[in-house]
């Protein structure tokens, strides 16, 4: 930062015999100030001015985004995207605020567009999960190649007044065999591709669909019946298949899905739908390693 110091000082003017100090040449102290208006303190402070209007995301993106387009209205597409590209972007929690304040959009004054995007805007979460359960299964999977789905849950740890879907469930990560550990929050269903990735060398789940699974609680005051888990699998499933119709669909989760009334409705609802179940080669094994330990006892 440039400091100027302005001094009353006689006229004097240089002749041949004397030379100035070039310390004291104040012929340039225009410039100097208008150098030291830029370099101030008040200069570099964050501004007002909003960035120019650019496409958040890159045309290759784009392009593979287009089939959303038709989902969302014309005003909330643009703002859909921005969405998108901050959340793809922020690091931590992926919020609404820190989606705008990477894009260094944290004193847009139309931030409540964003928000009402997820809260007012009208376009439909499942005909999203629809399309996308779709291009995936186009990009990675051939024509004639068994969809494998998976059925998994998962809590995200939420608190505040107006979570009313909040509930007490078991905490999978810190709960052991012997050990009960309680977690506070919301529990979601999530519908996956399971697919072979090739840049990966290894299969993976690409998550397509989420369903909010409350507990039994939240529907206390409700006028219509609780749902458990078992029946928001059901209602995933059989949505998968009328997605599918003409492909081959296997569906694999752990043991909290494993109800003989999930499978009865679930054959009940589509009788075209064979169910077989099933169990992974180390479970085959275990069950025959058990088996021949019970044998080897009762002899």
């Amino acid at each position: 930062m440039c400091l100027v110091m302005h001094c009353n000082v006689p006229d004097v003017r240089c002749t041949g015999e004397c030379r100035c100090d070039p310390r004291f040449d104040l012929s340039q102290r225009g410039s100097v100030v208008a150098i030291q208006s830029l370099d101030s303190t008040r200069g570099m402070e964050h501004t007002h001015r909003l960035p120019t209007p650019r496409d958040p995301l890159p045309p290759r993106f784009l392009s593979c985004l287009a089939d959303f387009a038709d989902l969302f209205t014309r005003p909330t597409w643009p703002n859909a995207l921005t969405l998108l590209a901050g959340v793809l972007l922020s690091p931590g929690r992926r919020t609404v605020a820190a989606a705008l304040r990477i894009l260094g959009r944290e004193r847009d004054p139309k931030f409540c567009t964003f928000h009402r995007i997820l809260n007012r805007a009208a376009w439909s979460s499942r005909a999203a999960a629809s399309k996308l359960l779709l291009m995936l299964i186009a990009s990675f999977l051939p024509a004639d190649t068994p969809v494998v789905i998976g059925l998994d849950d998962t809590i995200e740890r939420r608190w505040g007044p107006k979570i009313r879907a909040r509930g007490i469930y078991r905490d999978p990560v810190r709960s052991t065999k012997g050990h009960f550990v309680k977690a506070s929050g919301l529990r979601w269903l999530s519908a996956m591709l399971l697919v072979p990735v090739p840049w990966a060398d290894r299969i993976m789940a690409l998550p397509f669909l989420t369903l909010l699974a409350p507990s039994k609680r939240f529907y206390a005051a409700k006028l219509r019946a609780p749902k458990t888990l078992v029946d928001w699998a059901r209602q995933a499933a059989l949505q998968i298949r009328r997605w599918l119709p003409e492909r081959y669909i296997v569906l694999v989760a752990d043991s909290a899905f494993a109800a003989i009334e999930f499978l009865v409705r679930t054959y009940a609802s589509s009788p075209d739908c064979g169910l077989t179940p099933t169990c992974s080669p180390f479970h085959r094994q275990s069950a025959m390693a058990a088996a021949d330990q019970r044998s080897r006892a009762r002899s």
